[in-house]
Parts: C-alpha cells; sequence; structure tokens
C-alpha cells in the first residue's frame, strides 16, 4: 500500500511540476515583446491570420505559426518596400530574426495556396 502511495505521489509531482514548468516559459516570452498585428492582404480561402503570432523585442523579431499552414514564404522589407530577408518556413515552427538597423518594417507571409497576410512594425535602438 505504501509504494502505491509513493508511486501516485513521483507521479503527481512530475505532471505538477511540468505544468509550472510551461506556465513560466509562457509567461518569459510575452514579457517584453510588442505584438505585432496580423492584417490580411489577399485571402481567397479561410481566413488565417490568427494563427501567426508575431512580436518585436528590441531587434528580435519573432514569428509562431499556431497551426500546420504549409511551406509559407517570408518576406521583410522596410517600409519603403527596399528587401531586408525572403525565405520559406514549413510550419507549425517558429523562427526569431535579428534586425539590426533601427526603422519601420513589413513582414508578408504568403501561404501556400496564395494567400498573403502582413504586419507593420518598427525597430526602435
Amino acid at each position: 500500500m505504501r509504494h502505491t502511495k509513493i508511486k501516485q505521489f513521483v507521479l503527481l509531482l512530475g505532471l505538477l511540476s511540468q505544468a509550472v514548468w510551461c506556465n513560466a516559459v509562457g509567461t518569459s516570452i510575452i514579457d517584453g515583446h510588442s505584438h505585432i498585428a496580423i492584417k490580411a492582404a489577399n485571402v481567397q480561402g479561410m481566413p488565417k491570420g490568427s494563427t501567426i503570432q508575431a512580436s518585436i523585442n528590441g531587434h528580435a523579431l519573432t514569428v509562431v505559426f499556431a497551426e500546420n499552414l504549409g511551406q509559407v514564404d517570408i518576406d521583410l522589407t522596410t517600409a519603403s518596400g527596399t528587401p531586408v530577408d525572403c525565405f520559406s518556413i514549413q510550419t507549425p515552427n517558429g523562427v526569431i530574426l535579428f534586425i539590426p538597423n533601427p526603422g519601420d518594417y513589413v513582414i508578408t507571409f504568403t501561404l501556400p495556396n496564395g494567400d498573403i497576410y502582413y504586419g507593420e512594425f518598427s525597430v526602435t535602438d
């Protein structure tokens, strides 16, 4: 009987530590980040803009895809349209980009079905 109670206690402790760890990680990710609103530019299918989450913290741009959207093309330009970076990412993953220069930027996401979303943000020193 005592052996069963010890097993239950260890299992409960393991489950609680996981919950506490996940909650702590979630909090630290949000602290200091400014949310970037993702807007639809050209959407033919079911809107997916809410599944793209972006934020800026200093010079670090963080993008997280909350669901599998397939291979997404990402273009980063200055507000005046000068290309800064472009690449593709397989979702549901995320990426962190370092933006060295202060200024105004636009990040554009093109989904495999041709839907386009974008977000505007500023990097300050």
